[in-house]
């Protein structure tokens, strides 16, 4: 089970836009000069993603796309179900025939890891992730030299 590059970069790009959004749109072309995605794959990224209502845009100069909703009612399953990314465990995509078209002896176990997965992506929001970065540059920010002893006269 894998995810595919669609998949992380509409989360990455997402989470991009969560951390500078605000008052003005981002544009697509400063998320992928930042990101290193391609601006062609995120223009497909983001058709998808303002299909599924988790982003807006605006047109014309200063015009780029912000979030649709807040960061707490986003989560990472939301964004990886716009883009079309399945996250599947079995080797027959869910359809039970991966053993001589039959079901195998194990996907119980996979369609149980499938669900494990949705429901932590369901419970990663962006404001989560948005957290999780902040809580980062702190700990960047913070001197982490020790002392120097100083010996007493």
């Amino acid at each position: 089970m894998r995810l595919t590059t669609k998949g992380r970069f509409a989360v990455t790009a997402m989470l991009d836009l969560a951390l500078r959004g605000g008052k003005n749109p981002v544009t697509l072309a400063g998320i992928s000069e930042r990101q290193d995605i391609s601006l062609s794959y995120l223009e497909q990224l983001f058709s998808r993603l303002r299909r599924h209502e988790l982003v807006e845009s605006v047109r014309g100069p200063g015009g780029g796309y912000y979030l649709a909703k807040t960061l707490g009612n986003i989560s990472v399953a939301d964004i990886i179900r716009a883009v079309d990314e399945p996250i599947d465990s079995t080797h027959c995509g869910g359809k039970e025939n991966c053993h001589d078209e039959h079901r195998c002896l194990t996907h119980d176990l996979w369609m149980g890891l499938n669900a494990h997965i949705y429901d932590y992506l369901d419970n990663v929001t962006l404001a989560t992730l948005v957290a999780k970065q902040d809580e980062c540059k702190e700990k960047v920010m913070q001197d982490r030299r020790t002392p120097k002893m100083t010996l007493a006269a």
